[in-house]
């Protein structure tokens, strides 16, 4: 069994920081994946340690935390509130030690006087992590293959990708996976327009934005887990920022996002786009149900919550495409 208090001050060590001043480590929920854990110093600050399982996961999920450390490293330089990286295990990139942001998960404590403030300084924040631009297409982790020179090479291998997973698992999905991914075929024209590859977190649902309060004021604390970023079609980003809706109704965020500089223009060969990106997060979610020996009830709720979404995503395709 694993000492989460040795392994935390042997990481500290290999990080420089003296590891007899950790006071304090508590596990972190909420996520689903990796082990999270909160390390406290005796000075008072606050360190987020993240620790890949060995079990098997989806093919992108491979060197995840490469992705992670990549995020935070570009939302540095755009200016954007996120964590810092600390360090990356360097032996199997297995472990991520980074600095801890202020602030809680977006939950229901935040009041509707509130939320307009606080989308439209996301959809500022998110438009700043656009304006950060890579050199190719796909994840940096390299868990896919190598980098694509064009982004439907890149995205459309993400699709057979998860794909492969869902016959792999046998996920239980509202389709049959070779018709969806007939379906999805289709639409890979309308990939081509994308040509400049922007870095894209692509899992900011509320779970994922902290907001801080302080002195009565409410603000964004941090944008966290990014270890699904890849390098690609900004468009893709608004998926999880409206997960199960549609962002078009956010109006807050989107003014926030223009005024930042990000481009929202929602024609039909971007609608087409939305669909292909919604479709590839929703079997993310329904496949990995799986791998993750996730709950009856969690399993449950993703076949009538999240399936149907994915039933009326490839519906439009269809229709965009016949």
């Amino acid at each position: 069994m694993v000492d989460s208090w040795e392994r935390a001050r042997r990481i500290l060590e290999g990080a420089r920081i003296p590891s007899d001043r950790l006071e304090d480590l508590r596990p972190l929920t909420g996520g689903t994946y990796n082990t999270v854990e909160e390390l406290r110093l005796t000075d008072g600050s606050r360190y987020v340690l993240k620790v890949a399982p060995d079990t098997p996961g989806l093919r992108y999920e491979s060197r995840l935390l490469v992705a992670e450390a990549e995020f935070y490293r570009r939302a540095e330089t755009a200016g954007v509130p996120a964590p810092r990286l600390v360090t990356l295990d360097d032996d199997d990139s297995s472990v991520l030690l980074m600095t801890a942001c202020p602030g809680d998960p977006w939950d229901g404590s935040v009041a509707e006087e509130e939320r307009g403030c606080l989308r439209a300084e996301l959809g500022r924040e998110v438009a700043a992590l656009h304006r950060v631009t890579g050199t190719a297409f796909g994840y940096p982790s390299g868990a896919l293959g190598p980098l694509a020179d064009d982004w439907r090479t890149a995205f459309s291998g993400m699709l057979e990708a998860i794909l492969d997973d869902a016959r792999r698992f046998s996920a239980r999905l509202p389709r049959p996976v070779d018709e969806i991914a007939g379906t999805l075929r289709a639409a890979y024209d309308c990939l081509d327009e994308v040509t400049v590859p922007a870095l894209v977190h692509f899992d900011l649902w509320d779970g994922n934005i902290l907001v801080e309060r302080s002195g009565g004021s409410v603000r964004i604390g941090g944008l966290i887990d990014g270890e699904r970023m890849f390098w690609g079609d900004p468009l893709a980003e608004f998926v999880s920022l409206a997960l199960l809706g549609d962002i078009r109704k956010d109006e807050a965020f989107l003014s926030g996002y223009r005024e930042g500089g990000g481009r929202a223009e929602f024609d039909r060969p971007a609608l087409l786009r939305l669909a292909l990106y919604r479709t590839y997060l929703y079997l993310i979610m329904l496949v990995e149900a799986v791998p993750r020996a996730m709950g009856e009830g969690d399993i449950r709720w993703r076949e009538e919550a999240v399936a149907p979404e994915l039933v009326a995503a490839l519906d439009e395709i269809e229709e965009a495409t016949s």
